[in-house]
């Protein structure tokens, strides 16, 4: 796995096998950030990257210069695992937080330019995700959340829904809060 631009561009990631994890491909990454290149200002940019797993999305916004970035996993083999990579990278502006998404949704007390999510694919309730994301407020107005998710699933009858893009197996869905803005 490696970053694919900016700051720590050509860095890889090694995360251990046992890391229970199907991380975003390379190939997809690269073109999930030339979409998002062509409506985000990193610079001015808050990221919350839900179900981080290695973390590998998080590094890549950090690399792009996102302002802040907070990575949020349950599992804790793979919160450690991007907390030594913030260590050895001298990341200064990723936070790492171990929770339970959907817990930490309810209770969410600020907002984010990006949201992103790459949940397990047979997690029972990714068809609602993108429902709590919005409930939640979690998104500024002029937001963006991205779901990673397998092809079985479309969002296209979500009202906030912008996007779909598939690349391979992995499929990513946008959906903007104020989809008139866009």
């Amino acid at each position: 796995m490696r970053i694919i631009a900016g700051t720590f561009r050509g860095r890889k990631l090694n995360p251990p096998t046992s890391l229970p994890v199907r991380p975003t491909t390379d190939m997809a990454r690269e073109s999930l950030f030339n979409i998002l290149n062509n409506y985000v200002d990193y610079d001015e940019c808050s990221v919350m990257d839900l179900f981080a797993g290695t973390g590998a999305v998080s590094v890549e916004f950090v690399s792009r210069g996102a302002k802040e970035v907070t990575s949020v996993d349950i599992n804790n083999a793979c919160t450690e695992f991007m907390k030594s990579t913030v260590q050895q990278m001298k990341i200064g502006n990723m936070r790492v937080v171990r929770a339970d998404v959907f817990d930490l949704l309810k209770r969410a007390n600020r907002k984010f330019d990006i949201v992103f999510a790459d949940p397990p694919y047979a997690l029972n309730d990714l068809p609602v995700l993108p429902q709590l994301v919005f409930d939640s407020d979690v998104l500024e107005d002029d937001g963006i959340f991205i779901l990673e998710h397998p092809k079985e699933f479309s969002f296209e009858d979500n009202p906030h829904f912008w996007q779909h893009r598939a690349y391979g197996k992995v499929n990513f869905t946008f959906f903007a809060k104020n989809i008139h803005q866009r």
